[in-house]
């Protein structure tokens, strides 16, 4: 089931109105199983695969709980290894298994193992990283153990968040459960409103930019300089409306309830570094990777050669995490090479800003750092959104191509009509004029709203509107999402990993 689909719009309702009918004892019980419902709505039988996780995770909890010394650790590790190794079957093992057989393809030797026929379960990175932060945390003392088995694999399935995060922490997350939550028409709005908010980036920008993204990025080669450069540029903010829409349901989804989630993104295309866009950029995850492996690493408590290593070894996993393709991993080495070079040439930058006066003019180098930043993001998009590396090397090394003469024919000879049709083709990519203006005041929309959220949140702001002024923008955006939302229940992009 997705957010984005007509049984969604019947099973929340239904779920949230229940949720609070029910008395308090009930209501965990309630929740559980229509997150049983929820996620068997994709693929039944991958509910065994959860119900697996849930069991080795919750019992290995138990087992830390109760032990001391190398034993507990031990049991730690049979918690990490086993839960990593139903990830390493389902999402990896094909992987490796093809790189495997062209080594030995390469070297002459027989390889005869076989590729798995397995589908990826939905959402199995998220709920196994969710699964193990718990046993990590118990094992670190900052949580009790859950002795409620319901309530713990509720946790680890609690349907807002279940298939794409964000990934709660435990000690976030689990006391949520036994809190009874009243109804209150304020919280309840406030969820509504962002649910919408979510809807509104999902339905109307992410799915409106495929139509512009997925002809270049399936036939790159068909394509150069400036219709490359658009897709990129829409493919940086098709992802980031299509993921950070789901999380703006989910965690709305949760605030109607009374569960409150972790925020998991916070205008990133306005950092100013790349530092500075991974702690606003998929933050759940973030988080995720630099508690348990940055800073398990030693982070940079260490010598400057084993920080910049520890820096890399951490992007590089988490390029991993995301899929089994080269291209992940040549997206995270991408983004800890960024990292480590801003830390090697930050001395280097702030004497050059010095001497060119730029720190005088402190709005002017904002924004330079935020084109820069930006600039570099989609770089690193390109990867990430490529079917292979040759695909990506191409759009990389074709980027400019013809960008030259594209600025120069689209000044000389726009007045001419066939001229102009055919400048405006490749900026346009195939698709209508209209679209196209469409696609670019939309996400302009989103921007300006993200403007005014920089000191105050604009559901605050809302409310302290007169009535009539509210139920004006909340009207102009349902009708939004009706007028111009591409229905079709498209797949959220992080449902693959």
């Amino acid at each position: 089931m997705v957010f984005n689909s007509l049984q969604f719009f019947i099973f929340f309702p239904v779920v949230t109105i229940l949720y609070f009918l029910l008395p308090h004892k009930f209501r965990w019980f309630m929740l559980l199983a229509a997150s049983c419902i929820f996620y068997m709505a994709f693929i039944p039988i991958y509910i065994l695969v959860l119900a697996a996780l849930i069991i080795i995770d919750y019992s290995a909890g138990i087992w830390i709980a109760k032990s001391q010394g190398k034993r507990k650790k031990f049991f730690l590790m049979i918690s990490i290894l086993s839960t990593c190794l139903v990830l390493f079957i389902f999402k990896y093992f094909n992987f490796f298994n093809a790189n495997l057989g062209h080594a030995a393809q390469f070297l002459h030797w027989n390889y005869p193992v076989s590729a798995l026929t397995l589908l990826l379960p939905i959402g199995l990175s998220f709920h196994t990283f969710q699964s193990l932060s718990y046993v990590i945390e118990v094992y670190r003392g900052n949580q009790k153990v859950e002795k409620n088995f319901g309530i713990y694999a509720l946790y680890v399935m609690f349907y807002p968040q279940l298939v794409a995060g964000p990934i709660e922490r435990p000690q976030h997350l689990l006391h949520q459960f036994y809190e009874k939550h009243s109804f209150d028409y304020q919280r309840v709005t406030d969820g509504l409103k962002l649910m919408a908010w979510g809807m509104f980036k999902k339905i109307v920008i992410a799915d409106r930019l495929v139509a512009f993204v997925d002809p270049v990025y399936n036939n790159p080669h068909d394509y150069s300089g400036v219709s490359l450069i658009v897709a990129t540029v829409f493919f940086a903010f098709q992802i980031y409306c299509d993921f950070s829409g789901y999380s703006d349901i989910a965690i709305g989804s949760a605030q109607v309830m009374g569960f409150k989630l972790m925020d998991n993104f916070n205008r990133p295309y306005f950092a100013k570094s790349i530092s500075e866009f991974w702690k606003r950029w998929h933050i759940s995850l973030s988080t995720w990777f630099r508690d348990y492996v940055y800073i398990s690493l030693g982070g940079n408590r260490v010598s400057k050669p084993r920080w910049y290593y520890n820096l890399f070894v951490t992007f590089l996993i988490s390029g991993l995490w995301h899929g089994a393709n080269w291209t992940y991993i040549a997206w995270g080495a991408l983004n800890g090479f960024y990292m480590i070079f801003s830390i090697w040439t930050y001395d280097l930058r702030k004497n050059i800003v010095h001497k060119i006066g730029l720190e005088k003019y402190p709005v002017i180098h904002k924004y330079i750092r935020v084109a820069i930043t930006f600039s570099l993001v989609c770089v690193g998009w390109i990867f990430f959104r490529a079917r292979n590396i040759h695909d990506a090397l191409y759009i990389l090394t074709h980027l400019f191509s013809g960008v030259g003469s594209f600025i120069l024919n689209a000044v000389t000879n726009l007045s001419s009509l066939n001229q102009g049709k055919s400048i405006l083709g490749a900026l346009y990519i195939g698709q209508d004029k209209p679209d196209f203006f469409i696609a670019v005041s939309l996400i302009c929309f989103m921007e300006f709203i993200h403007l005014l959220q920089r000191h105050n949140n604009i559901r605050h702001m809302l409310c302290k509107k007169p009535v009539w002024a509210r139920w004006a923008v909340y009207y102009c955006l349902i009708y939004a999402i009706i007028l111009l939302g591409q229905f079709g229940e498209k797949q959220f992009i992080y449902f693959q990993f």
